[in-house]
């Protein structure tokens, strides 16, 4: 899940620490996109490629192509999800994070040993892994939030707003150190 921006910038600041490796596609770019787009009209496509170059720089290895021809072959609730799975496949990820879980049912994941996570329980794993790195994390995300500068309890509470419910109250217990 790539969008919105908050959730996205957790992703992504957590995989360039190493414990995992971030994967996406460029239809999974498309997808999050369109959201973004459709959710505020004023984002022009200059913005919206600008962020995926930057993501693509940030995360060099996180691009992954050659999985069209796997996606006729899988089987999802909804046809328009298989590019995801197709990816994850051969991106060899062994979680697809997302919050339309029910789109992702364990039954079909399982033959590949991927599992479908939500952002929140996802990014509470990478926490438990390694506490001081996820807090690192989030003390650089917090320190290029400039305009507006956000204050650790305003910037707890854009999680929670997208929907990073245990990431927030993870948060609020260290929120005088982030």
């Amino acid at each position: 899940m790539l969008y919105p921006a908050p959730v996205r910038d957790l992703l992504i600041e957590t995989a360039n620490t190493g414990v995992y490796r971030a994967r996406w596609s460029d239809e999974i770019h498309d997808e999050w996109s369109r959201h973004l787009q459709a959710n505020n009209p004023k984002v022009t496509s200059q913005t919206v490629s600008r962020v995926r170059e930057l993501m693509n720089i940030a995360v060099p290895d996180a691009l992954v192509t050659g999985y069209e021809s796997l996606i006729p072959t899988l089987n999802l609730p909804d046809p328009d999800d298989r590019h995801v799975l197709a990816a994850a496949i051969v991106g060899r990820a062994d979680v697809i994070v997302t919050t339309n879980l029910k789109d992702f049912p364990p039954d079909l994941l399982a033959p590949f040993g991927i599992e479908a996570q939500h952002p929140d329980e996802f990014l509470m794993h990478q926490r438990d892994l390694n506490h001081d790195r996820f807090l690192e994390c989030v003390k650089r995300i917090r320190s290029r939030l400039v305009n507006p500068e956000l204050s650790p309890d305003d910037y707890i509470e854009r999680l929670r707003r997208c929907q990073l419910v245990l990431v927030a109250d993870a948060l609020q217990c260290v929120r005088r150190i982030i």
